[in-house]
């Protein structure tokens, strides 16, 4: 998946010769966090978070001494080194870039232009989406050698079974084992069949794990 596939292209941006009044009206209408600040040209200059306004000017909601705080430019408080990535870069690398920086918004630019925008929110639907867990069906994870052909080999027990695999996840064990965890998201309410067919199979399947029935 790529970036353009899930970026919002209708961004609310300012100018930095736009106010700080401006830039609150606009966070607590359209009950959004952070406001891109563009150029003549549409090119990303600056980026401005609620934050922001909140440490520039602390006291603006408390009397009217320091209302004219309120008229002061956006360049005056915005950010101008600002992490960017282009809209065809994978998804799955953009997550790292918000867990590395702690970050919850990242302009997507294509030259120096500001074509779309991703949030944490943005993200989370994203990975939703990825998994599968907004569609009807079941989990199923299996402990599996970190070897060539282990995925070709167990898709082709689900396909036996005529079970439509939704999504597919692999992720390595805690202890740093040469084993990792595959999590297999399938089209039925009822994968035991397909369970005892991998377990047959010799694999390790942890989950669904039920009375009964040993992971072994």
């Amino acid at each position: 998946m790529i970036v353009e596939t899930i970026m919002n292209e209708d961004i609310i941006t300012l100018t930095p010769t736009d106010t700080i009044h401006s830039a609150v009206l606009i966070i607590r209408e359209k009950r959004i966090r952070h406001i891109p600040i563009v150029d003549d040209s549409f090119q990303l200059v600056g980026l401005v978070s609620d934050r922001d306004i909140r440490d520039a000017a602390p006291s603006i909601f408390r009397t009217e001494e320091y209302k004219n705080d309120l008229q002061k430019p956006l360049s005056s408080i915005m950010k101008t080194e600002i992490i960017t990535r282009h809209p065809l870069d994978f998804v799955e690398e953009i997550g790292a870039v918000f867990c590395d920086n702690n970050i919850s918004c990242l302009p997507i630019v294509k030259g120096r232009k500001l074509v779309g925008i991703i949030t944490g929110s943005d993200l989370l639907h994203s990975y939703v989406e990825l998994t599968g867990v907004n569609q009807p069906g079941s989990q199923i994870e299996i402990r599996i050698p970190d070897k060539a052909g282990s995925l070709h080999d167990i898709a082709h027990i689900f396909k036996r079974r005529n079970t439509n695999i939704l999504s597919t996840l692999v992720y390595p064990e805690k202890n740093g084992t040469d084993y990792k965890i595959l999590v297999i998201r399938v089209q039925t309410m009822n994968p035991f069949m397909v369970v005892e067919d991998l377990k047959k199979e010799g694999y390790t399947v942890l989950w669904p794990s039920l009375p009964g029935i040993s992971h072994e």
